[in-house]
């Protein structure tokens, strides 16, 4: 996963095209200086050394909401409680009956026209800095498997099989993006009309293979850097796609003790896989 800062500062436009009678920029314009002033405090509320900070920006959201659930008639019947979050905005609502509703916000800055985002989401990191934020292919993700949705069969079985695996899987070595990536390959690779339903046990066995072949050579490339399979459709940014592909088990060739926690994994992995298929735990 790549991470980014973001820089944020007020750029001048006075050699630009300026709406009709108009000379000068905002940052410019005397009578603007009121505006500049108020612009000036956001990038101080929202900023650390001129880049977003992901902490400055998830406090400035909560205090926003609350402010604006105050104005809304439903206030009257719902009781808003932020919850505490340093990377997004959580808060729970709750009615006069005592249900409650869990809602969190992920903040994200698309990168260009792109379908890939830089997010407030952690990094792998045991510390992330309030200033780092680390790229998203959710929005890519998304569009693929709606992709994929619009040529499949209906009667298709990835999407159970992508399920299966994930809630069998156990947190470290393996997660729900190594899943994700695995079945993405697949279905790039394949015809999607071999994913029939009937054919579910030999696609849930040629995930796990597919798996086990990557942790083996401990290669398994980025779904969406450097790969030629994406569809058009998705837009990615022009270095992603001319980078070169990027090892997502390149940690397991630089750590003999990770890799033999991986395969011990894997197997335990495989094994959860068949007994949730032949027993349904």
């Amino acid at each position: 996963m790549r991470n980014f800062r973001i820089r944020v500062e007020l750029v001048c436009t006075c050699e630009t095209e300026q709406p009709a009678g108009e000379t000068r920029c905002f940052l410019h314009d005397p009578e603007q200086e009121q505006g500049r002033n108020a612009c000036f405090s956001i990038l101080d509320d929202l900023c650390t050394d001129s880049y977003l900070d992901v902490q400055k920006t998830a406090r400035y959201f909560q205090m926003f909401v609350r402010r604006s659930w105050r104005a809304l008639p439903l206030s009257a019947i719902r009781r808003l409680t932020v919850l505490p979050s340093d990377r997004s905005c959580k808060f729970c609502v709750t009615n006069h009956w005592g249900k409650r509703i869990l809602i969190e916000l992920m903040f994200g800055v698309q990168e260009g026209a792109s379908d890939i985002f830089v997010s407030s989401q952690y990094t792998e990191a045991a510390y992330t800095p309030s200033t780092m934020w680390p790229e998203s292919y959710a929005v890519a993700e998304r569009k693929f498997f709606s992709h994929i949705a619009r040529h499949a069969h209906p009667d298709t079985c990835y999407l159970r099989c992508l399920q299966l695996c994930v809630r069998c899987l156990l947190g470290r070595d393996f997660s729900t993006y190594t899943m994700k990536t695995v079945v993405m390959h697949l279905l790039s690779a394949m015809p999607l009309s071999n994913w029939h339903r009937g054919h579910f046990w030999e696609w849930l066995n040629s995930i796990m293979q597919y798996l086990q072949r990557c942790l083996k050579k401990k290669h398994l490339n980025h779904f969406f850097i450097g790969n030629e399979n994406v569809p058009e459709e998705i837009n990615l940014p022009l270095e992603l796609q001319l980078a070169q592909p990027v090892n997502l088990f390149q940690h397991l060739t630089q750590n003999p003790y990770a890799f033999l926690h991986a395969q011990l994994e894997f197997e335990e992995l495989l094994d959860r896989v068949r007994r949730m298929v032949l027993h349904g735990r």
